[in-house]
């Protein structure tokens, strides 16, 4: 795999038995067990994650605040120092960008974290966006390392490697400067998994460390493929399918993350003008009796196709075929019958919620 990058946890994938993949331009571990037993033990359990090929920006400066929520749709006004947000960047047109977590850390100190696979495209794009403010923007992906700690039994298994207690880190708060041994990481209570969990930076050069240090307290490596669909069954999208540049966030379900009402925003006229004239299309849940629903397959109505699968797998939680589709807007009714095209066959399904599993974050 020529070009192919690796991240600083490479080399400890080969120890728990990793199967790697290119990913994003990365090679990363698909799994190591299997999918279904690493599924099933962050639900039931805990499970560890390298996501060190995430990418990590830091706005810096007077004006960082202010540019941060001209930058994205929700507001970073609404949330304290230590707090997390979730939200969009968007094009002017009103598709993605990208999807990212903002830090806040003070008025002049925010950390965002972004995809893999958009961090050079989103870079570029904040640094062109940043030329009318007091702000430093820099891209420190290469010097940082991040895992996550997902499960159930993630906070007890990680508080015996810290002195930090984490129950005063709260679901989306986060805390710089925690020690597990002797790493120094920031710490935020987030994760892509629906349960409680964590998720840990630290320098690159630690990040291996940290990992089998983790993973030798008892808690099994994850790979890529359960990654999605644990964050699939808990409603949580994917860049590129649910939302992309084409897909807006009204479009995907995720309005509640687009604040209409605050200060402008990039693609706020256009997501005001699609909200005001109504949706045309939409992202719904569906599930169906049989088949195999993949990313990309065609959704019918009789002979009329009415949308696209966005995500769509036999969940390991629930053990049938569920799937997200973007459809026109009159076939989004919850209960419609549809089909979807899998191989050369229509398969019966049924438009229902995408809240597949109930959440189990630490409130």
């Amino acid at each position: 795999m020529e070009n192919v990058k690796r991240t600083p946890v490479f080399e400890s994938y080969a120890k728990y038995g990793g199967k790697n993949v290119p990913y994003a331009g990365w090679e990363m571990p698909v799994e190591f067990i299997g999918l279904v037993p690493e599924h099933n033990k962050v639900r039931n359990e805990v499970g560890i994650f390298d996501v060190s090929h995430m990418g990590e920006i830091t706005v810096l400066g007077k004006d960082a605040l202010k540019f941060v929520n001209y930058l994205v749709t929700n507001d970073v006004n609404r949330i304290v120092d230590g707090q997390v947000m979730y939200t969009f960047m968007c094009y002017p047109e009103g598709g993605v960008v990208d999807d990212l977590l903002v830090y806040r850390f003070g008025p002049e100190d925010t950390y965002l974290v972004v995809n893999a696979a958009n961090s050079d495209k989103d870079f570029a794009w904040i640094q062109e966006k940043a030329k009318d403010f007091d702000v430093e923007v820099k891209n420190i992906s290469p010097e940082v390392g991040q895992v996550a700690v997902q499960g159930p039994k993630a906070q007890g298994i990680l508080q015996t490697l810290t002195e930090q207690n984490l129950d005063e880190i709260k679901f989306f708060f986060a805390k710089r400067d925690v020690k597990i041994k002797d790493i120094n990481t920031m710490i935020s209570r987030t994760g892509y998994t629906g349960e409680d969990g964590f998720e840990i930076y630290c320098d690159k050069k630690d990040a291996a460390k940290l990992f089998e240090m983790i993973a030798d307290a008892g808690v099994q490596p994850i790979g890529l493929g359960a990654r999605d669909t644990l964050r699939f069954e808990a409603n949580l999208p994917l860049y590129g399918q649910e939302m992309s540049q084409d897909i807006t966030p009204l479009e995907a379900g995720y309005g509640y993350f687009v604040k209409l009402d605050k200060e402008d925003f990039i693609g706020k006229d256009a997501l005001k003008k699609q909200k005001e004239e109504g949706l045309k299309r939409k992202v719904v849940g569906f599930e169906m009796p049989k088949g195999s629903p993949r990313h990309g397959y065609d959704v019918y109505k009789g002979d009329k196709k009415i949308g696209v699968v966005t995500t769509g797998y036999i969940s390991p939680s629930l053990g049938k075929p569920i799937g997200n589709a973007l459809l026109d807007i009159e076939e989004t009714e919850m209960g419609n019958d549809i089909e979807i095209a899998i191989r050369n066959r229509r398969l019966p399904a049924k438009v229902r919620d995408r809240k597949f599993l109930k959440k189990h974050t630490k409130q």
